[in-house]
Order: C-alpha cells, then sequence, then structure tokens
C-alpha cells in the first residue's frame, strides 16, 4: 500500500514537472519538444481512474495539459489535433464541475467557438454558448466570438474584418485569418453581382486588403473570370440569371452584403 501510494505521489510530480515543461515549450513556441512532451503527458493521464474516484488534482493537472495541447495545435496550424485536444478535455471539464476551474478554460473555449464559427458549424456554436456560465460568457476570450459571430449574422462584414486587430490573445489570429477569407469572398461574391466594374484601389479598401498587389493575388487565386485593366476591375455577368442592375453609390454596398446574408439565412 506505501509502494502504491508513493508511485501516485512520484507520477504527480512528474506530471507536475511535464505540465511546466509544456508550458514553457508553448510559450516558447518549440512545437515539436511540446509535442513530446504533451504525449507523455497523456500516457499518465491513462492511469487517472475514471468517474467518481478519480481524484480532483489530477483531473484539473490533465485538463491543464490538454488545455496547453490546444494551444500547441493552433500554434502547429493543425486544426485535427486541435478538435481532438477539445474532445479529450471535456470529460474532464465535467469531472471538476461548476466549483472548480482552470486559469486557461475560457482562452480554450474562446478558441473553439472561433473553430466552429470559421468552419460554419453555426448549431454546434450556439450549443457551446448554452454550456457556459454568465461569467465566463463575459471574459474577452469568449465575448469576441460571440460578437464575431453576431456581427456576421446581420452582414456587418465591415466590423468583422476590423476586429482582426482587436483580438482578446495572438492565438486568435490563425481562426482570424480563416475567417477573414471567408468574409471576403461574401464580398466578392456581392460586389461581382452588384457592380460592372471599379476602381482597383476601391475594391482593395471594400474587401481589406493592405494592397493592390494583394488584391491582384486574390483574383489570380480566385475570381479568373474578373478582369484588371489598369485601374479598373472588371466583373463578368454571371453565366446564369440576369445581372443585379448597377449599383451607382458605394454606400449601398453593405446593404446589398446584410440582403445577401439574410437571403442564406432564409434558404
Amino acid at each position: 500500500s506505501t509502494q502504491k501510494k508513493q508511485r501516485i505521489i512520484v507520477t504527480m510530480a512528474d506530471a507536475n514537472a511535464l505540465i511546466n515543461d509544456l508550458s514553457r515549450h508553448v510559450q516558447e513556441n518549440d512545437i515539436e519538444s511540446g509535442k513530446i512532451t504533451l504525449t507523455k503527458l497523456k500516457i499518465w493521464m491513462l492511469e487517472i481512474p475514471s468517474g467518481s474516484q478519480a481524484p480532483l488534482p489530477s483531473i484539473t493537472l490533465a485538463a491543464n495539459a490538454l488545455e496547453l495541447g490546444a494551444l500547441l495545435s493552433v500554434a502547429d496550424d493543425d486544426l485535427d489535433a486541435f478538435a481532438r485536444n477539445l474532445s479529450q478535455l471535456k470529460p474532464y471539464y465535467s469531472a471538476m464541475g461548476t466549483n472548480s476551474t482552470t486559469d486557461r478554460k475560457c482562452h480554450v473555449l474562446g478558441l473553439n467557438l472561433m473553430h466552429l464559427l470559421v468552419d460554419n458549424r453555426l448549431s454546434e456554436f450556439h450549443a457551446e454558448l448554452e454550456l457556459l456560465s454568465e461569467k465566463e460568457a463575459g471574459t474577452s476570450y469568449v465575448s469576441f466570438p460571440i460578437t464575431l459571430e453576431r456581427q456576421l449574422m446581420v452582414g456587418s462584414y465591415d466590423e468583422v474584418l476590423n476586429a482582426k486587430s482587436n483580438v482578446p490573445d495572438p492565438s486568435y489570429q490563425f481562426f482570424m485569418e480563416n475567417l477573414l477569407e471567408t468574409v471576403r469572398d461574401s464580398i466578392a461574391d456581392c460586389v461581382e453581382v452588384s457592380y460592372k466594374s471599379m476602381k482597383l484601389t476601391d475594391a482593395v479598401t471594400m474587401m481589406k486588403f493592405e494592397s493592390t498587389a494583394e488584391l491582384r493575388e486574390y483574383v489570380q487565386e480566385k475570381r479568373e473570370d474578373w478582369i484588371v485593366e489598369g485601374d479598373q476591375l472588371t466583373f463578368q455577368p454571371p453565366p446564369t440569371g440576369s445581372k443585379a442592375v448597377d449599383i451607382p453609390s458605394m454606400n449601398l454596398i453593405a446593404q446589398s452584403l446584410s440582403y445577401a446574408t439574410e437571403l442564406e439565412r432564409i434558404v
């Protein structure tokens, strides 16, 4: 019995040391070393008793390991690994109950909401919101994706694009890049049926590119039917159906984007 007790104490001490190592690897963005340490921790986690017999310190330690694993996978641009860490993490959150939490819980849950938003898995997004306490939902980590989702729903794409400079943590940038791509595609879809042509500089502003070079790259990669001539961008009429009447004022683009979003929701 004493031997068994001692082995568990040593194991906990080892696990604590590994958590400190993993935390350092995440901070230093040392992804490969982080993965090795996380694997060791996941092997240790197999020894944690399941159900009500699981000691709270072990559960909390395991949750911390998986949270760091989630941050590591974001740094590695690995969404599959992120999703795996999240699904492994949830039972530990349940086991911890409402009276105990971890320092990174809201951060990781916020990143998960960003992931669901980027994937357009909105029913899952709202299901996750239902599980959050008012306090958790009020943190900057969680309120950021909640606000983004509302802006997307009403077609406030400009605000979504501007949100890139107000992320609550650098780890959100990875998801913002993906989201901006989706939003730009939506703006492009609306622009090409609302205009016959526009100045390149206006398109750069509207789609929040840094330069005309970035816009040209986008056209080359994603919009082969757009024609760049001098400082003008010309859109081809859609192959089927009639083209929307030209909209003379740039100010009306927000309205048409809003209509497009609303139509998508109705459909």
